[in-house]
């Protein structure tokens, strides 16, 4: 199902800007990552699912070093498919 249909442009150093109605319908921010997939000649973006929203409170504690293996973890398992 097509939602929306936008062209862009290829930037410096081959950098691609989302238009801010993409930005905004995703809830994306800078520094969010994205997958990039390669179909033929098609391109797909997809978030990857952001683990946390940065104003909520935790009841448990986790190091940075372990949020960052288990982040690492999960990007590798989304970009195996």
């Amino acid at each position: 199902m097509l939602l929306l249909s936008l062209v862009v442009r290829l930037g410096k150093k081959n950098a691609i800007y989302l238009p801010r109605e993409v930005v905004e319908k995703l809830n994306l921010c800078e520094g969010d990552r994205l997958l990039l997939e390669v179909h033929g000649n098609v391109i797909v973006l997809r978030p990857i699912p952001k683990l946390f929203d940065r104003n909520v409170k935790f009841w448990s504690s986790t190091t940075v070093e372990e949020f960052e293996e288990e982040s690492e973890n999960l990007v590798r398992s989304l970009e195996e498919g």
